[in-house]
Formats: structure tokens, sequence, C-alpha cells
């Protein structure tokens, strides 16, 4: 499969929206497009193959299971390992557990941009600091918002889309070299690789307090037999409702306490 400028460019806009930071899609949440599983998807909408692009951003999601991003210092970059990743698997005709051994290094490629944007925007904040001292806030929204996405656009779309176009052809020429044997290696270790995140995501629910829910859907889903979107969907309703009480439950703490 070959990636064209129009393609490249649009999929770089995908890891564009996927960083965090832009207000775009502050209302779904832009580390929703940073999963592998929606990026993956969309990637594959842009290729013209959604099912093969759901596939692989699904395999590539395994590993960043658990991630989580403390401090602005993330270890890795689940949002171009999803765009990126998914693009050269799909351009190359790999199986899923070979697009994870594609992705996981570039996720950590990926960390090199988030430090290049941090560094960049630390300008920005002095800037912003002595338009407050002057009293302009006008000019101070401007800088804390405009320039900072133009230097995430810039650093985000750039690398993807030449990645995605002068790397498709390299990629599928090193897969076609190591076919055989090598290739049969890198399947096993893409295969070994969620295993990885998987425990990650064992070891966060063995906490006394998750790890009841955890059993609970166990018990849903072995004895009542249902299938993962009506377990998915009750999920989300307990976990709202859970939310909502225990937030009034620490409402009604503080204002016992006020008394």
């Amino acid at each position: 499969m070959e990636i064209s400028v129009l393609q490249a460019f649009l999929i770089g806009i995908v890891y564009y929206l996927g960083i965090n930071g832009t207000p775009w899609l502050t209302c779904m949440g832009s580390t929703i497009i940073q999963k592998p599983l929606v990026s993956g998807l969309i990637v594959g909408i842009i290729l013209g193959d959604p099912l093969a692009g759901a596939i692989i951003g699904a395999a590539i999601n395994l590993p960043f299971i658990a991630y989580i991003s403390a401090g602005g210092a993330p270890p890795t970059d689940p949002g171009l390992a999803g765009t990126l990743g998914t693009a050269l698997a799909l351009a190359a005709g790999v199986s899923p557990a070979v697009a994870i051994t594609i992705a996981v290094p570039l996720g950590l490629l990926g960390t090199i941009i988030w430090v290049v944007h941090m560094t960049v925007d630390v300008f920005f904040v002095h800037m912003i600091d002595k338009c407050a001292l002057n009293g302009d806030m006008k000019k101070a929204c401007f800088l804390h918002v405009v320039p900072p996405q133009i230097i995430a656009f810039i650093i985000g779309v750039i690398p993807v889309a030449l990645g995605c176009y002068y790397g498709a052809g390299v990629v599928s020429n090193i897969i076609a070299t190591l076919d055989g044997t090598p290739l049969k290696v890198l399947e096993v270790i893409g295969g070994i690789l969620p295993a990885i995140g998987i425990a990650m995501n064992l070891r966060a629910i063995s906490k006394p307090g998750i790890l009841l829910w955890f059993i609970l859907g166990f018990v849903v889903t072995v004895y009542l037999g249902l299938t993962t979107m009506p377990v998915a969907i009750i999920a989300g309703i307990v976990a709202y409702l859970y939310t909502g009480l225990t937030a009034n439950a620490a409402t009604v703490s503080a204002a016992d306490d006020d008394f």
C-alpha cells in the first residue's frame, strides 16, 4: 500500500489532535484520540481500510493499556505509536503482532516530540508573565493558546507526515528482507509485548479498592454469559453512579467539618 501526500498529512493531523494540551477536542478528551485503538481506526479510515486499522490499533493498544503520564513526563507516546505505527503496518501489510514491534519503538521516539514541545512552551510562559505584570490579559490569553498550538502542530504533523510518506516504502522493504524466520521472531516478540501492558494493568487492579470491581466484572461475564459490550455499558453506568455518590459523600463530609 502506498501512502499519498494528503493521506500522510491527515495522519499527521490525527496525531496532533491526540497530543495532550490541544484544545480542539477537549469536549471529548484529547487523550481519547491518543489511544492507539481510536487513532488506529481513524488512520485505517484515511487509508481506506478501517477494519484493518482498528485491528492493528487494538493490538498496538495492548502494551499501552496501563499507560499513564504523571508530572508531565510520559515514559512513552502511545499517540505516535498508534498513528504512525498503524500507518506503517498497513502500508507494509504485516500482521498485528509485527505491527506491535514496529509501534513500540516509535512510542519511545515520541517522547522527543513531547520534550521539544514542553521546552519551547517555556518561552511563552515567560512572555505571559510579562503580559500579566503589565495587565495585558488579552495578549496573555493569546500567548497561552495560539503560539503553543502552532508549535504543537508543526512538530506533530510534519514528522508524522514525513514518516508516513517516506517510511512506508522503507518499512515494506525491511519486512520483505526479513521474510521467513526473522519475521516469525518479530511476531513472537510482538505477541509477548502486550503481556507487559496487561501485567501493569493487573498490578493496578490488585489494589483492595479496585479488586472487588474486577471480581464483580468477572462474575458478571462468566456466570451471566454477557458479551463485552453489555458489560462495558453496565460498568459505565456503575462507574457514573459510584463517582456521583462518592462526590456527594465528600461534599457532605466537608460541609459537616465546616460546622
